[in-house]
């Protein structure tokens, strides 16, 4: 039997501009260790990265969580860090401290980094999407993604997380030609990525922006809205019909602008975006996706209901994708998980 068309399945029909009751949903970091099941498959891989590069692990803790819950969406297990080791900067992830890099030292290490080098060494996340377009049930669809150029960076100059990004924003604010070099590596490299992940079989793809609101007006602009319009008009002139959904987090006023100028066709707000704003200003422009606190699905109870009939409340009149305003935090109990689950798809609207 053949599959649905992907602008059948609801995820991508909402993107597309459709109000559905109940919406869709779909969760960021739905595949995790909050689930029992993830942490046994995290155990036999090994490493971090080990699960991430192995198709048949990659692909059984991306569908654990629609076992579970029947989301509306898978999204590729992977991280946003595989670019960089892909093109030339080695990534390791180290128990307690997360992400770990050499950071960027000057412009010859940016020189040195090489784009072409990603369709080979990503060779099993492709596998990885092409296993998921096979596997995930007839009307899920399939999310590809790549991290944001100015959040990727950060972890490449500061070589790791930052409480500050401060020595990020000094290459950036005071020498922006060379860090503008760096930021146009990164724009083809996502870009590809993206595209080539599609070619294996994502239905949509979603661009994360995590540190985009520790920026000013003037330089997001040009580290954030500019180098996610350039990748999203990049994906659209290969595959003109796969929506793009843009997340820069914390992003606060600037989310307006972000909708209006990158192209996407829509926007996931974190947990501090006011809603009536949201539904008065962004959603006339794009699809919105969120915003649960993820400390309420972890409190679960009367709390995450009253928070979840609020959201819906607020965003389930127009177009809208349920999701959290971050992760999934791993303490949370997959009971809860199961609540938020049942209670959207009670919506009557």
């Amino acid at each position: 039997m053949s599959r649905p068309a992907t602008d059948s399945k609801r995820f991508i029909r909402a993107l597309k501009g459709e109000t559905l009751t109940p919406p869709p949903f779909w969760l960021m970091r739905q595949a995790g260790r909050y689930l029992p099941e993830y942490r046994a498959t995290r155990a036999e891989a090994g490493g971090f990265l080990d699960l991430c590069y192995n198709p048949p692990l990659a692909v059984e803790v991306t569908l654990q969580p629609l076992r579970r819950y029947g989301m509306d969406a898978a999204i590729l297990f992977s991280d946003i860090l595989v670019v960089p080791d892909a093109i030339g900067q080695p990534v390791s992830f180290k128990v307690g401290e997360g992400p770990c890099l050499t950071p960027l030292a000057d412009d010859a290490a940016v020189e040195a980094l090489d784009p072409s080098r990603l369709k080979d060494h990503l060779a099993p996340v492709f596998e990885t999407v092409s296993g998921l377009a096979r596997a995930i049930p007839e009307t899920t669809a399939l999310i590809g993604f790549c991290g944001a150029p100015w959040t990727v960076a950060t972890y490449m100059v500061e070589g790791g997380g930052s409480k500050d990004y401060a020595r990020t924003k000094e290459w950036a604010y005071g020498h922006p030609q060379r860090f503008q070099a760096l930021i146009d590596k990164l724009v083809d490299a996502s870009a590809e990525y993206l595209c080539l992940q599609i070619d294996h079989g994502a239905e949509a793809v979603q661009i994360f922006d995590s540190w985009a609101g520790v920026l000013p007006e003037d330089e997001f602009r040009r580290w954030v809205i500019d180098p996610i319009r350039r990748i999203t008009e990049r994906v659209k002139d290969r595959h003109p019909g796969v929506p793009v959904i843009g997340f820069p987090r914390q992003a606060g006023l600037m989310y307006v602008p972000f909708a209006r100028e990158t192209g996407v066709d829509a926007v996931s707000l974190d947990t501090m975006i006011p809603l009536d704003w949201a539904a008065e200003t962004l959603q006339p422009l794009v699809t919105v996706q969120g915003n649960l606190d993820p400390i309420a699905l972890l409190v679960g109870g009367e709390h995450l209901d009253h928070a979840v009939d609020y959201i819906l409340g607020k965003l389930g009149k127009g177009p809208f994708v349920f999701n959290l305003g971050h992760g999934i935090v791993p303490a949370t109990p997959p009971e809860h998980v199961t609540r938020l689950a049942d209670r959207i798809r009670s919506w009557k609207g």
